[in-house]
């Protein structure tokens, strides 16, 4: 089984994703970078970072001895986001990047992502080999060839300045309430919303190692939607564990995800194409071809967004989750960069998200997680296929059905669309029903 899924190595901290695992790996990605060119003959970099969990104190330890004892010059950078590593690498001429996160999965899970030189994810050719060339013999460095290590202090303020910059005006008249997820974000959002001109109230912004995800964040936004209509904010923000994710509520309490972000940001921006994914919602793709503008789709995962914006040269694109990249500024989905560029739409215009959001109607959309399956045997399974062909029928244009399996969890999603909750709802749950009878372990 493949350790690398959509989003680097995850799994439960200290038995799946292990102390040895993340030296061993951050040893074979040393030396796979080093093959591919990365080094180019200088003394290596590195930029390591992590989220609030406890578990990224050992692991981070763990990474940082295995790069510097590969002939690699570490930098930690402590608790940051995870496009804050990706800027950095890039900022910094770093030769790659480490950031110790499992994003919005609960505080138990840790993962780590790399990044390449220039900040872009790794591609799944280059996880491929970092798995197959683990715990291989090699030659140590020794004496002054050993890598140091270094912690960055400055690196949050470079971080935050690099934020700022991306903005043509300030936010001055928005108050925002921004939940934390007790993350990585914890400490940068509010400074950065305050400093870009907006009121802030920060919620779930005290980590503790163990509070991270738990009942806040992109994942529960039931806090957020309560506190934004109690201060009679003009909207909320809503970041995971790792701040690489942005959703918002407007001042009524409704939820405006990814799709409704691409849509505000691509139709003021007057962009001809804007990428999303397989999950993009119907009535997303419906809004964009209504304003003259195409959208493409990839698989699940910003690094196949990025992969296909640099292909084409397209400067927007992201998920329904909130992974939003805007390529102008950086080369992976920033929470935090989404949050402050669709607040500068608002104070631009004037209009409220509520307004602003009316661009597009979204499909009712029903996600069922199959759990406790044998994923590996989807796409084998002719009663599924079959189950999924009737329903793609009987929806014609005014729905459609994604079957896959999840790339960071042990799951299969059965996600489907249709014109409404009820069509949606019966159609998902049959699918599921036969999707768990079919793989059952």
């Amino acid at each position: 089984m493949a350790l690398f899924g959509t989003d680097g190595v995850r799994g439960l901290a200290n038995r799946d994703l292990t102390a040895e695992l993340a030296l061993d790996l951050a040893v074979a990605a040393a030396h796979i970078l080093g093959e591919v060119g990365a080094f180019s003959g200088h003394r290596p970099k590195a930029i390591v970072g992590q989220d609030s969990r406890a578990s990224g104190e050992f692991l981070e330890a763990a990474v940082v001895a295995g790069l510097a004892s590969a002939g690699v010059d570490v930098y930690r950078v402590g608790v940051l986001p995870t496009p804050a590593i990706a800027h950095l690498v890039a900022e910094s001429g770093a030769d790659l990047g480490v950031m110790l996160s499992a994003s919005h999965n609960p505080m138990p899970d840790n993962g780590i992502k790399f990044f390449a030189k220039g900040g872009g994810k790794l591609d799944d050719a280059l996880e491929a080999q970092i798995e197959s060339r683990l715990k291989e013999p090699w030659v140590r460095p020794i004496g002054l060839d050993v890598g140091r290590v270094v912690n960055d202090e400055s690196a949050a303020q470079r971080y935050i300045f690099h934020l700022l910059k991306s903005l043509s005006s300030g936010l001055n008249g928005l108050h925002v309430v921004v939940d934390c997820a007790n993350g990585a974000s914890s400490e940068v959002a509010p400074e950065t919303y305050q400093r870009a001109g907006a009121r802030v109230t920060a919620i779930s912004a005290s980590p503790n190692g163990w509070n991270i995800n738990d009942g806040c964040g992109s994942t529960h936004m039931e806090n957020l939607i309560a506190r934004v209509k109690a201060e009679g904010a003009d909207l909320g923000i809503a970041h995971d564990g790792d701040a690489d994710r942005c959703l918002a509520v407007d001042h009524l309490g409704n939820v405006v995800d990814g799709d409704f972000i691409m849509a505000i940001l691509a139709h003021h921006w007057k962009v001809p194409t804007v990428v999303g994914t397989v999950m993009s919602n119907l009535g997303f793709v419906k809004a964009m071809e209504s304003q003259g503008i195409k959208v493409e789709k990839t698989a699940v995962g910003d690094r196949y967004v990025l992969e296909n914006m640099l292909a084409n040269n397209h400067v927007l694109g992201g998920e329904q989750s909130g992974h939003i990249i805007m390529r102008e500024h950086s080369q992976t989905g920033d929470g935090l960069l989404t949050a402050l560029h669709l607040m500068q739409v608002m104070a631009s215009t004037g209009k409220s998200l509520h307004e602003l959001s009316g661009i597009m109607k979204r499909f009712p959309q029903i996600l069922v997680n199959v759990k406790d399956v044998d994923k590996s045997q989807l796409t084998t399974s002719h009663a599924i296929s079959e189950i999924i062909s009737q329903s793609e029928k009987s929806l014609g244009d005014n729905g459609r059905v994604l079957v896959r399996a999840s790339g960071t969890e042990a799951l299969v999603r059965v996600m489907v669309e249709a014109e409404s909750q009820a069509r949606a709802e019966e159609i998902a749950n049959k699918i599921a029903e036969i999707v768990r009878s079919e793989l059952k372990q």
